[in-house]
């Protein structure tokens, strides 16, 4: 997707800044989500860190009927399109519209030709036949996943952009800035093609990212301090005035 068509879709000036919420229960999702659009948010993702993925589709369907217009994204941890897409494209079908997936592992792989990407074509396929109509945004040189050669990150950025609405990639760790050459690498190789950045965010350095990257993805960064599921509204207000000038 153009980088300039994402934002306005989202009505931003700088970055979108989409929270992160690690899901605990229903109730801490909704309070989570009710924080983010009292801070200016038009979204959040929602993401399975502590329990089965299965035990986060209903959690999903409650948060649609309690926010019906929020833009609203999950992140299945540990799975890749191929078990998600069917999942979203039925949910779809019932009436319960996620807007963007998001796959820590999109499966590009850089060590192939640019147009040998098996394991990409597939999950393609059955996004396809899914009946699935969001935004995938897709993990690259991600982390906790298979390490890339940093020389393959500009590769890995091109053939991600064949498959992505929205490329995304992130620093070593949760809670972890990427290095500002990596995203660069990125930015230049994803051309016109919306960026994401997943991993370490923060109200601090947001402006060392905020003009090559469209997306942030952010939880901690903007969570009370030591605290991996609740959103501070002060740092979220603060990162929202960074970047949304």
């Amino acid at each position: 997707m153009d980088r300039h068509d994402f934002k306005k879709t989202f009505g931003a000036t700088g970055p979108v800044i989409l929270p992160v919420i690690h899901v605990l229960d229903s109730e801490q999702a909704e309070r989570n989500i009710k924080a983010a659009i009292a801070g200016g948010c038009p979204g959040v993702f929602l993401i399975n860190h502590d329990f089965e993925k299965e035990k986060l589709v209903p959690i999903i369907k409650e948060m649609r009927q309690a926010f019906p217009d929020i833009w609203l994204g999950v992140n299945f941890l540990a799975v890749t399109g191929k078990f998600a897409f069917p999942i979203l494209g039925e949910m779809q079908a019932e009436g319960c519209k996620v807007d963007g997936y998001w796959a820590d592992d999109a499966r590009i792989d850089e060590r192939r030709a640019v147009d040998d990407q098996p394991e990409a074509d597939e999950i393609a396929s059955v996004r396809a036949s899914s009946g699935w109509t969001g935004l995938y945004i897709g993990g690259t040189a991600f982390k906790k996943q298979r390490d890339v050669d940093p020389a393959q990150y500009g590769k890995s950025a091109r053939i991600a952009t064949n498959y992505m609405d929205v490329v995304v990639t992130s620093g070593v760790a949760t809670g972890h800035a990427a290095d500002v050459s990596k995203i660069s690498t990125f930015r230049e190789n994803c051309g016109h093609t919306a960026l994401g950045l997943a991993s370490g965010i923060t109200p601090e350095n947001a402006e060392e990212y905020a003009d090559a990257v469209d997306l942030f993805m952010v939880a901690t960064g903007i969570n009370f301090e030591g605290d991996f599921y609740n959103i501070d509204p002060d740092r979220l207000k603060h990162l929202m005035n960074l970047t949304q000038k």
